[in-house]
């Protein structure tokens, strides 16, 4: 079901998926609604029959982004759905989907197409993932899918629940998983990408695996990424 989290902006929430360390994650998509009246589809979940109908509903999808390559699962079948879509995605997916056409790699500055409506930063340098995390300047909204995360403690059990306590997915507020951490090797590029991001006026903080934050955004990503200083 489609939830209202912004001006022109919804989040929907779909069937877990299983991260690299082999832990069920709670996953969530994120949809904008452009000037143009196209829509902008965020980290595709499960395209069901319902969600499709939702979807008509808000108008046509013109772009689909895969914003790291962790999250193409469902990729392929949204292109599928949506040929008219531009596929729109980080360096790495095309060699993880061969069988979807990219049309644009994601770069340090957004696409002309939707420059008018979002910021963005790619995150380079890490050997799990390169992820670009965008700014929805309408709601003053900030969007990740890997590189922030925060699950309920009572989410895993067993051997579970402390790996994912040691990864810091688990965490009392929104968190950078250590693996992550540990994985950027190139400093001075994170914290290039991380100037940036800083300087972006967030209000709300809309993560793939963890809620949605509605208030308070820039004290929390300062929190967030303290490590990283």
């Amino acid at each position: 079901m489609l939830v209202s989290v912004g001006e022109n902006l919804w989040t929907v929430e779909g069937p877990p998926v299983n991260d690299q360390n082999g832990l069920t994650l709670p996953m969530r998509m994120c949809i904008a609604r452009l000037p143009s009246g196209g829509l902008w589809v965020h980290s595709p979940i499960r395209l069901t029959d319902p969600l499709r109908g939702e979807i008509a509903a808000l108008g046509p999808v013109r772009h689909l982004v895969a914003p790291n390559d962790l999250q193409n699962t469902y990729l392929p079948a949204w292109s599928a759905a949506f040929p008219s879509a531009h596929v729109q995605a980080v360096a790495g997916v095309q060699r993880d989907c061969p069988f979807v056409a990219v049309d644009e790699t994601l770069g340090a500055e957004p696409p002309e197409l939707w420059e008018d409506q979002f910021e963005q930063v790619v995150f380079e340098g890490n050997l799990i993932t390169t992820e670009a995390v965008f700014f929805h300047k309408p709601s003053g909204t900030v969007i990740f899918a890997d590189l922030l995360q925060q699950l309920p403690r009572d989410w895993f059990s067993g051997w579970r629940r402390v790996v994912a306590r040691i990864d810091r997915i688990t965490d009392h507020t929104p968190a950078v998983p250590r693996k992550y951490r540990l994985a950027f090797r190139d400093r001075t590029a994170l914290r290039s990408a991380l100037s940036r991001v800083q300087l972006w006026p967030v209000d709300r903080i809309v993560m793939a695996h963890g809620p949605v934050v509605a208030q308070n955004g820039r004290k929390v990503l300062a929190q967030a990424f303290a490590w990283a200083a």
